[in-house]
């Protein structure tokens, strides 16, 4: 064979082994799926031989396709729980928690409801089923509908953990996902539901139609915050706020490993606010540069 060409098909092979493609798998959080698709857009922009792929289900969905290897990245807007996290070590899957984003629950109502401003406490008594007009908190003598997520949802524990500290009314009305929460609302005059702030902000920045976002007080002494005021949720003002995390298995690699470091970079973070999310804080900086992150 010619010696150009032998030397023209050794430079071809090396430029296939630099430039590999490779394709990431995520997997989970209802709440992270549209925020991971923003992401995972703006990368594979800036990097041809990458192919990711972003589907939700729930936390509990991601966590376990991370435990039984069908995902490279799980998304949960919640931690591990600790029956998970034996899985996981009898699967021999190393877990390694990275939080890229912060979220600020709302709780909507549709317009129709009288009432703009409830305390963490109503709304814990509102949700566990103790009050059950809205007429009991200020509005109109209606009773109130319900809606929420299915409990493979990380969102659906949060709320019961960090707010009902109890359990959920059995007339709660359980939706497959964010996006339903937020349509039988719309279409329900009666009705409250809970979503991620991310879902309220469309990409020009306004808040959905036909909804109305509720101003929490964290009790009755204190002022009321709307979780739509992205400067007092960095401030901190707002009483219900949550990481949102991504887990893979052992230490990220490769592509995985760049992708994540975009998603932390100053590029990745203003791509999360845009998206109606909020930048880590130190805190979670801190926590993630364990990790090499």
């Amino acid at each position: 064979m010619n010696r150009r060409l032998i030397y023209g098909f050794i430079i071809f092979l090396l430029s296939c082994s630099q430039h590999e493609f490779e394709s990431i798998k995520i997997k989970g959080s209802d709440t992270e799926v549209n925020l991971a698709l923003d992401l995972a857009e703006t990368f594979m922009e800036r990097d041809p031989n990458i192919s990711i792929a972003v589907t939700g289900g729930g936390s509990g969905t991601g966590i376990a396709a991370l435990i039984n290897q069908k995902c490279d990245i799980a998304n949960s807007s919640r931690e591990f729980r600790n029956s998970e996290m034996k899985l996981a070590e009898k699967a021999g899957v190393n877990v390694i928690p990275i939080v890229f984003a912060i979220d600020a629950l709302a709780f909507v109502v549709n317009p129709a409801v009288m009432v703009d401003v409830l305390t963490v406490e109503q709304i814990a008594q509102i949700f566990r089923g103790e009050i059950n007009n809205w007429k009991e908190v200020g509005g109109n003598d209606a009773p109130i509908s319900l809606y929420g997520r299915q409990s493979n949802s990380g969102t659906f524990v949060f709320v019961q953990q960090s707010i009902l500290k109890g359990e959920y009314s059995n007339k709660m009305k359980q939706m497959n996902g964010t996006a339903q929460i937020l349509e039988a609302i719309k279409a329900d005059p009666n009705a409250t539901g809970y979503l991620g702030i991310g879902y309220l902000i469309n990409e020009a920045g306004k808040l959905a139609e036909g909804i109305k976002v509720i101003a929490v007080k964290s009790d009755e002494d204190t002022t009321p915050v709307d979780p739509t005021n992205i400067q007092a949720i960095i401030n901190g003002d707002y009483a219900i706020t949550r990481p949102l995390y991504q887990y893979t298995n052992g230490l990220p690699k490769n592509k995985i490993r760049e992708f994540i470091a975009y998603e932390l970079s100053l590029e990745g973070q203003e791509v999360v606010q845009r998206s109606g999310y909020f930048p880590i804080t130190p805190k979670y900086r801190k926590e993630n540069s364990k990790y090499g992150l």
